[in-house]
C-alpha cells in the first residue's frame, strides 16, 4: 500500500500544473444566428453604430477602434480581443470591464464560441 501511494504521488507531481480547459463547441452558422442579437448595436463592418463596428475585431486592442466613443474603462484597458478575452467579455461584459457601455451578455458557452467563430470570419476593412 505504501508503494501505491508513492506511485500515485509521483504520477500526480509529474502532471503539468496548468491543464488548459477545453472550450465549448461552436459553429459558424450558429454564430451568425446568435449575432443577430448583437446586430442591433454592432455592424459586421467598420461602421460604428451604438457599438463599434466589429470587422477585424479578433486580435485588435480593445477600446481603440477609430471613430468610436468608448467608455473610459474600455478605452483605458490593455485588453486584446483574443478568443479567451472575447469569451470572458461576452459572458459578462461588466464583470470583465466595469463601466463598459455593453450590457448584453451571451450566457451559453456554445453560443459564445459560435459568436467568436463568426467574429473571426469578419475581415477588417469592410
Amino acid at each position: 500500500m505504501h508503494r501505491s501511494f508513492k506511485f500515485a504521488l509521483a504520477t500526480l507531481l509529474a502532471m503539468p500544473m496548468h491543464v488548459p480547459i477545453a472550450l465549448a463547441e461552436g459553429s459558424l452558422e450558429q454564430g451568425e444566428k446568435v449575432f443577430k442579437r448583437c446586430a442591433a448595436c454592432h455592424a459586421t463592418t467598420d461602421q460604428n453604430k451604438t457599438g463599434p463596428g466589429l470587422a477585424g475585431i479578433v486580435g485588435r486592442a480593445a477600446g481603440k477602434a477609430a471613430g468610436y466613443n468608448y467608455s473610459p474603462s474600455l478605452a483605458s484597458s490593455t485588453l486584446v480581443w483574443d478568443e479567451q478575452t472575447l469569451d470572458s467579455f461576452l459572458q459578462g461584459p461588466r464583470k470583465l470591464v466595469p463601466g463598459t457601455k455593453m450590457t448584453l451578455s451571451v450566457p451559453k458557452p456554445d453560443d459564445r464560441q459560435s459568436v467568436i467563430l463568426y467574429l473571426k470570419s469578419l475581415a477588417a476593412g469592410n
